[in-house]
């Protein structure tokens, strides 16, 4: 992913409605093996979460793992698909909400309606929506409120 910090804080704040970059640092002459004018580090805001990034081009023995994702609660079904789709980068990581951006980060995609659903007794369907969950790579409010039901 080295080099690409700039074009992930461009693609992140062109998702989310609410976003502004904050401030960009480059690199000046002379700090090889990082190139002139690239991003040294950044601070942006997503939904009013800072957020910052850094980028060099110096040997790095890792790269984004699931340890780390972001949750992003969505009231509406029509949320839920607009950052699948727009995140959304490797089915084969797709699972219960969760997702990985062209970046390699990882993105959980979660309804509201899911929590509401998960905090009832479980005689009122919870088991049924968790099993429901298991099953889906995109939630699917619909099918979890069938679920519970």
């Amino acid at each position: 992913m080295c080099g690409r910090a700039e074009e992930a804080i461009r693609f992140y704040t062109s998702v989310f409605g609410d976003a502004e970059l904050l401030a960009i640092h480059r690199y000046g002459p002379g700090r090889e093996p990082d190139q002139e004018e690239t991003v040294m580090f950044a601070d942006f805001t997503l939904e009013g979460q800072v957020f910052a990034a850094m980028d060099s081009a110096q040997d790095h023995d890792f790269g984004f793992n699931e340890a780390t994702s972001f949750v992003v609660r969505c009231a509406t079904k029509e949320e839920v698909d607009h950052y699948w789709e727009k995140l959304s980068a490797d089915p084969s990581a797709e699972q219960c909400g969760w997702l990985k951006d062209r970046f390699g980060v990882s993105w959980q995609i979660v309804p509201t309606a899911l929590f509401e659903l998960l905090a009832r007794p479980e005689d009122e369907g919870t088991g049924r929506v968790v099993e429901a969950m298991l099953r889906m790579k995109k939630l699917d409010i619909g099918a979890l409120r069938d679920a519970a039901k």
